[in-house]
């Protein structure tokens, strides 16, 4: 029997999202946060998908221990998930919430302010769930004052302060949450070191396969599938406990390489820029010449 392809209901307005799942309108068009046990009585439809069209951050308290992959992890305190605009999202089985909240941010609400122009610096709104972010009792605590405040100000009467301390507090929270997320890189340094030398020994197979001229420079994605990760969790990650990120360990592997073609070998700038899967030459030049201070054909004659 052929498998029914998803259906994929798109919402672009957070009072389309309140009426859908039977919620009264939002207190502010552009910003809402639903507790938790109400959130959940949203019955979705079979085999669908949501594209929502605003930022989300749902915090959940569940009872017990759940398991990703070979690990756990205590969820008791809370986790967080963050998504932004145009993801989509399933309703598939998880872990029974027994609390917590989800505020949903329309990116016009951000339109002019400085947390809109920078809230892309956020690469954790662009995670999986399982790179989930994992507090403490205070550190639940500290967030859900930032919530607090945001309601309380959205649920006052409307007037030309409200949107500028309305973000205020929203970007204090996601402050907040960029701290604990590298307490949360921090404290997990075995984790961490085992996923650096998985992605080192990936790097270096990557640059010795036979087909690399056909295969061509690896995209930051490859890496990322190969250690079950999302590309922007893998960069924060090797850029926490190495201080460079994927694109910048792709870089420096790539001269390493080009190093020694270029003193061991009698090949044309050309052929070995083909070698390390450049299509163009003229990139190859330029990368190398940001890296070393130096052109492909200046360094070989160093030697």
């Amino acid at each position: 029997m052929k498998k029914e392809k998803p259906a994929y209901i798109d919402m672009e307005s957070i009072g389309g999202l309140h009426a859908m799942i039977g919620y009264p309108p939002p207190r502010h068009p552009l910003i809402s946060v639903i507790a938790h046990d109400n959130f959940l009585s949203l019955q979705p439809l079979e085999n669908a998908l949501y594209r929502l069209g605003f930022y989300t951050i749902s915090c959940k308290k569940f009872e017990g221990t759940m398991y990703y992959g070979k690990s756990h992890y205590d969820f008791t305190n809370g986790t967080l998930l963050f998504t932004a605009p145009g993801q989509v999202l399933g309703t598939g089985p998880e872990g029974t919430a027994d609390s917590g909240w989800v505020m949903f941010v329309h990116p016009d609400l951000l339109h002019g302010t400085s947390l809109g122009r920078k809230i892309h610096q956020y690469t954790f709104f662009h995670y999986e769930v399982n790179e989930a972010l994992h507090v403490s009792e205070e550190e639940s605590k500290i967030l859900q004052d930032c919530i607090d405040k945001i309601e309380r100000e959205y649920e006052l009467t409307i007037d030309k302060h409200t949107q500028s301390l309305i973000v205020s507090n929203l970007e204090l929270l996601l402050s907040y949450c960029d701290r604990f997320y590298d307490r949360q890189f921090y404290t997990r340094v075995k984790q961490n070191a085992d996923v650096v030398q998985r992605f080192e020994a990936l790097l270096k197979d990557y640059f010795d396969r036979p087909d690399l001229i056909e295969a061509g420079l690896p995209p930051v994605t490859y890496f990322a599938s190969k250690l079950n990760l999302s590309p922007n969790y893998l960069s924060d990650l090797l850029q926490k406990a190495t201080g460079k990120s994927t694109v910048e360990h792709i870089h420096l592997e790539l001269v390493e390489r080009a190093k020694s073609l270029l003193w061991g070998t009698q090949n044309s700038i050309s052929e070995i820029a083909y070698q390390l899967g450049f299509e163009h030459p003229s990139h190859f030049t330029k990368l190398f010449k940001s890296k070393t201070g130096r052109p492909p054909s200046e360094f070989r004659n160093l030697n």
